[in-house]
């Protein structure tokens, strides 16, 4: 797809989080992206000086946005709804789900992912490697839900990982069309047995290793 076609709104939710806002935000807001983008940060009603942060950084960076969600975070599901706001107040095309913890590893990370996408593609997982950026492409979201599912089972941070992330099922990002990023977010935070987790890791890691 060419960059002049794409445009991403990229989406995460934090909670007192003010010293990796203070240090990782601005990788989100450089990028060296032409077409034009949009980051969205949902504070969870952060009990510390996040919101101070993202005000400073506001001031600076036109292209971010920030909303909060109110009451304190009691339950990890808050991160859902957290999200499902920040897709309600997304405005383009695509939107990427990412975290304040995976920043981009380069200022041409939303370049990299505009050149992969293509009219087949409905969504994309990605991960960070040395410096650089993997991804599977499915042309359904029902495909990527065996990862998605597992990968954010019930916990907040589910969907992080160290190593073997590509076969382990594990990510730092996913690129979705918009029109379908609530599609996505159906299948966050499942309570899912162990029975059906063993499952799951099987499915993901038989599809990886294809």
């Amino acid at each position: 797809m060419t960059e002049t076609k794409c445009r991403f709104s990229v989406i995460m939710t934090v909670y007192d989080n003010a010293e990796e806002v203070e240090q990782h935000l601005q990788d989100f807001l450089t990028q060296d992206y032409e077409p034009g983008y949009e980051v969205i940060v949902v504070d969870e009603s952060s009990t510390d000086h996040t919101d101070d942060v993202l005000k400073l950084h506001k001031q600076q960076y036109p292209q971010l946005y920030s909303t909060f969600l109110p009451k304190p975070n009691l339950n990890v599901t808050r991160r859902k709804l957290a999200l499902t706001i920040g897709v309600k107040a997304a405005k383009y095309e695509w939107v990427i789900f990412s975290d304040i913890h995976a920043f981009p590893p380069s200022a041409t990370w939303l370049s990299e992912i505009a050149e992969s996408l293509d009219s087949r593609t409905d969504i994309q997982i990605g991960y960070f490697k040395k410096g650089t950026i993997c991804l599977q492409a499915f042309e359904d979201i029902t495909q990527a839900s065996s990862l998605i599912r597992k990968a954010e089972r019930t916990r907040a941070d589910g969907h992080h990982g160290k190593r073997l992330k590509y076969l382990r099922g594990k990510y730092d990002f996913i690129v979705v069309r918009a029109d379908k990023a609530h599609d996505v977010l159906k299948f966050y935070e499942q309570k899912i047995g162990l029975r059906q987790l063993l499952g799951l890791r099987l499915s993901v890691m038989c599809h990886n290793l294809r």
